[in-house]
């Protein structure tokens, strides 16, 4: 297919889960990219999605890679469960991600994975969110990743421009994926990629 309606010679997807986009491919549909979330808690993009992306060329922009902020120095060794103890979640995407941390295996382990970042990111003299957005970079299907910014607040330049030149080796990635693990299956619990839109 050329064209839709002589106008549109290709698609871009946000949300759509593994099924319903294999339907859209298999009528034709000429489907660029999917937009989903993709973090190192939430790997249910490579769980099912990434093997159809790679047949089909199709390829995946993430979304709440560093969710929200969390994935961050800001949040490393703070205790949520004691009042004023830790910075606040005060919106809603922080919230969000949250849940998604609840879902995933609770603030201790999620304090774990903080830990295992923050040494990654000395060995490399980067940031936990510059490593976070590097390991989904380099999963499969992966093209690009998406980082809010909020001028003269948090324009995260530094971090952006260290993600280019970062190499993570393979002692990193077994030590962030062993954590990674030990998660619950998101996919099991919330179900693929923008489901937990569907059910709102």
């Amino acid at each position: 297919m050329t064209t839709l309606l002589g106008k549109i010679r290709t698609v871009a997807l946000t949300n759509f889960d593994t099924e319903r986009l294999q339907i859209i491919l298999e009528n034709g549909i000429p489907v660029v990219s999917n937009q989903v979330q993709h973090s190192i808690v939430d790997m249910r993009p490579q769980q099912k999605m990434a093997e159809l992306c790679q047949l089909t060329g199709v390829k995946l922009i993430t979304y709440g890679t560093v969710m929200g902020g969390l994935l961050s120095e800001k949040f490393l060794d703070t205790h949520l469960s004691i009042p004023f103890a830790g910075p606040p979640l005060n919106t809603p995407s922080l919230q969000k991600y949250k849940r998604m941390v609840d879902a995933w295996g609770g603030w201790s382990l999620f304090q774990t994975l903080l830990q295992t970042l923050k040494k990654v990111a000395s060995k490399h003299g980067v940031s936990i969110p510059t490593v976070a957005v590097k390991y989904i970079l380099d999963q499969t299907a992966v093209a690009g990743s998406m980082v809010v910014v909020r001028l003269g607040l948090s324009e995260h330049i530094q971090d952006t421009n260290a993600i280019f030149s970062l190499v993570l080796d393979e002692e990193d990635v077994s030590s962030i994926l062993e954590v990674s693990r030990r998660g619950k299956d998101l996919l099991r619990v919330i179900g693929d990629c923008g489901d937990e839109y569907r059910r709102a």
